[in-house]
């Protein structure tokens, strides 16, 4: 046996000697070679063995975000098959829309009237003040946005007795995208509430905040009660508003969203958001204040910007408190549950007789 053991130990070690030998005799001959003599590799061949890895693998998700790398994927890869965020093309373009449309409203009322009627320049304001107005009006309105077709879808059942009737293409569509709209939302009230926090860093400010302090020397007491009150109710009616809109973002991500039954998921986006949505109103109606009816509000016999930022919401809020009247509310939890409503009797009346003819011969 031991020398059975000592024989396999000498070929073992005569193997490992050769294969050293073998490995420098080939690192030799390698240093000796020209590099012109190796051969290249064809970019084509390339291609056609990594398409072959994406048509027969199954990659994950950290395989497929490899692949798209500019400099990695083949040329041969069809991106017009890979639509850029098609979910979010429509919400983006009507938040765009509507950004300009409250941008250009405000810069109307704020900077060109005041240069054109009074000859005072203002074009200062639009990159804070004009903007920090545009921001939460198009923030509202998108929230406004996202309850409206829950609201039409629920007239439309009671109005047909029914949950089994499809809606219309449009009202569908508008469904599949109040995820979008209700994030857009929350993302521009973050940019108001950061907007907000900036205006003492303004130089405008400060230069104005002398001036009044200059002006206020010859009174013994600047404390304006209204003012006060105005200010301390719509902020914190605003911080709270953003609050349950971060609640409401926070709930929609499938990470979070997973983890909640389907009650819990609509007391969130049902309740919360209503809420929200209350909140938000609230705030710009406190941030009004008693402008409602102060005529020099009106420039150019226009609306003030809060006033036209609170229609579509009000509506909204109008309309779900209707529905939550019992009459309405309970025959709507009926049809939700599969109740529908008994359809009358449909009598088909025979046609009528025709006269005989009488034929001549």
């Amino acid at each position: 046996m031991d020398r059975t053991v000592m024989k396999n130990q000498e070929t073992d070690s005569e193997k490992g000697q050769h294969s050293s030998k073998c490995t420098q005799q080939e690192c030799q001959e390698m240093d000796g070679m020209d590099l012109g003599a190796i051969p290249q590799l064809d970019p084509k061949d390339h291609e056609d063995k990594e398409c072959a890895l994406l048509t027969q693998t199954k990659p994950g998700p950290l395989l497929t975000s490899l692949y798209m790398e500019s400099f990695e994927f083949p040329a041969s890869v069809a991106l017009e098959e890979m639509p850029l965020f098609p979910q979010w093309a429509l919400p983006l373009r009507l938040t765009a829309i509507l950004m300009a449309g409250t941008f250009l409203y405000t810069f109307l009322r704020d900077v060109l009237q005041p240069y054109v009627t009074q000859n005072k320049n203002y074009f200062y304001k639009m990159p804070v003040l004009v903007m920090n107005k545009t921001l939460p009006w198009t923030s509202i309105t998108l929230l406004g946005l996202v309850y409206l077709p829950g609201l039409l879808a629920a007239l439309l059942q009671l109005r047909r007795g029914t949950k089994y009737s499809l809606f219309p293409e449009w009202l569908d569509r508008w469904l599949c995208m109040r995820k979008q709209l209700g994030l857009l939302s929350f993302y521009l009230a973050c940019l108001h509430a950061i907007y907000s926090l900036s205006y003492p860093m303004r130089r405008s400010y400060r230069y104005k905040l002398l001036n009044w302090e200059q002006v206020q020397q010859n009174r013994e007491d600047a404390w304006v009660s209204d003012d006060v009150w105005r200010m301390e109710i719509y902020i914190s009616l605003g911080i709270m508003a953003l609050g349950l809109l971060a609640l409401l973002a926070i709930s929609s991500l499938p990470s979070v969203s997973n983890t909640l039954n389907w009650r819990e998921f609509t007391y969130v986006q049902r309740s919360l958001g209503y809420a929200a949505l209350l909140l938000c109103t609230a705030h710009a109606l406190v941030f009004g204040w008693r402008k409602w009816v102060d005529v020099k509000q009106y420039v150019w016999y226009t609306p003030p910007s809060f006033i036209l930022a609170s229609l579509l919401p009000l509506s909204v809020l109008s309309v779900k408190a209707v529905l939550l009247l019992p009459c309405w509310s309970r025959r709507l939890e009926l049809i939700r549950r599969g109740w529908e409503a008994p359809t009358p009797p449909v009598t088909v009346r025979p046609p009528p007789a025709r006269p005989e003819t009488v034929r001549l011969r």
